[in-house]
């Protein structure tokens, strides 16, 4: 029997270019391993998290009909994180590290997203487990590509 050898960047692009019956036929020669792409190549838009999940964007907009844009932000951004973690979900009682966006926002009082001390009084901000991400180059990417349409959204009250 003869062997056929073909690299994997010119497999990717026939994968990428074929029908559903080529990507099948494709996936069945040299198996699906090998034409899954990243989280961070798949997510680009906050619809690719839906689609992911297999979720319908009007069934969640719909779910978010009435809710306050910061209630909006927060389902959003549990999403984020549930997609791009893949499955993991973080244990608080190992000392595993957990990863969340950090952002420095510039506002009309220099503060933003900031952390400001003054002698015994001081603010800041946490965020909840359902936020956490499984590596900071995740809560990285997602914190860059969803600073505007979701955490600043979340974290912040604008002015009406």
């Amino acid at each position: 029997m003869e062997t056929l050898q073909i690299n994997k960047k010119d497999a990717l692009k026939a994968h990428d270019e074929a029908t559903p019956k080529g990507k099948s036929l494709l996936e069945n020669l040299l198996g699906k391993a090998v034409f899954l792409k990243s989280i961070k190549e798949r997510i680009k838009s906050f619809d690719d998290v839906l689609s992911e999940l297999n979720i319908v964007r009007s069934d969640f907009d719909l779910s978010c009909h009435g809710l306050e844009t910061d209630e909006v932000a927060y389902r959003k951004a549990k999403l984020v994180a549930k997609v791009f973690n893949e499955g993991w979900i973080p244990d608080w009682t190992d000392g595993q590290y957990k990863y969340f966006p950090y952002f420095r926002m510039g506002s009309p009082s220099g503060v933003g997203f900031s952390y400001d001390g003054y002698d015994d009084w001081s603010t800041y901000s946490v965020v909840g487990s359902r936020l956490a991400f499984k590596s900071s180059d995740l809560a990285e990417y997602a914190g860059k590509l969803f600073e505007q349409e979701i955490y600043k959204p979340l974290m912040i009250i604008e002015a009406a």
